[in-house]
Formats: structure tokens, sequence, C-alpha cells
């Protein structure tokens, strides 16, 4: 199963997070975002959360005031397109605690890296919750340790290492 792309928007229409897995030029982007974002909103709650839009299947699911939005191929699961989805958001709940639209906002690097250690080229790269969360933590190590090198004076930034 390959990935098209994957949108995070908010109930108001703001694009929150984009993730492109197959190249597109810019201005069709744009376009295409605002039509399935339009298109999404202007849906009722109860409707299914599967569209044939163009020649791709779009999923898509609300979380609070967010909706994740995917796009697959004509032939591909969409259930496991779902699960996929509610992966990646078990993934930031973990990580956030309890993830809400403010988090994506002002951690939206954070939000890109779960996602790059989840989904590879629009390919699930890793299915354990727990290696994944194991990888951003050690991120996490890795950017405070350069941090406090940047914030030593360099007779100090030797000791360290």
């Amino acid at each position: 199963m390959v990935m098209h792309f994957m949108l995070l928007f908010s109930r108001q229409g703001k694009l929150r997070l984009q993730k492109w897995y197959v190249a597109q030029p810019d201005k069709v982007r744009k376009k295409t975002t605002r039509e399935l974002v339009t298109t999404i909103l202007s849906r009722k709650p109860k409707m299914c959360s599967f569209l044939e839009w163009r020649d791709l299947k779009v999923v898509y699911k609300r979380y609070a005031s967010l909706y994740f939005c995917c796009a697959i191929e004509q032939q591909d699961n969409e259930l496991l397109t779902l699960e996929i989805i509610h992966r990646y958001v078990e993934l930031l709940d973990k990580y956030f605690g309890s993830v809400c639209e403010l988090d994506i906002i002002f951690n939206f690097e954070k939000a890109y890296f779960i996602l790059d250690e989840f989904l590879l080229g629009g390919e699930v790269q890793e299915t354990s919750k727990k290696n994944v969360l194991k990888a951003i933590a050690a991120q996490d190590l890795l950017q405070e340790y350069k941090a406090k090198l940047q914030n030593l004076s360099g007779g100090d930034a030797t000791r360290l290492l």
C-alpha cells in the first residue's frame, strides 16, 4: 500500500501538517488541499469516512478538532489506512500526552519527525509504537546534548566529549 499524501487540518479548514509522498507541483498541492478540505468539512459527521476522489481513494478521520486525511490508490485497503491514521494519533498521544491541535501547531517539527519515523515514502516503516517512541526519545536526547554543547564555552565542551 502506498499513500500519496497525508493532511491534517482543523475544523476551520486551517492546514496544520501536510506530507506528500508522490511529487506534485506546488500549484496542484494547493488546489488539491483546498478541494479536499472543503469537501471533507462539508460532509455530515455520520457519513462514511471514505471518498472516491479523482483517481484516488481518500480516507479521513476526525479526532477532536483535527481531521487526518490520507489519499491512497483505488485498490488499497481503506480499513488499513484508518488503522495507520489511528496509530499515528496514538503515537502523537503518547509523545505529547493527549495531543491537541496546539501541540501540532507549536511542535510541528516533532509531529513531522514522528510521522517520518512511522511512515517512509508513504509506506509503514515501523509497526511497533514502542520502537517509534524509542527513536523519538533518542532524537530528543541528541538534541538536548547538542544544545548543551552549544551553550558551553570551547574548553567546557571538550570535557563532555
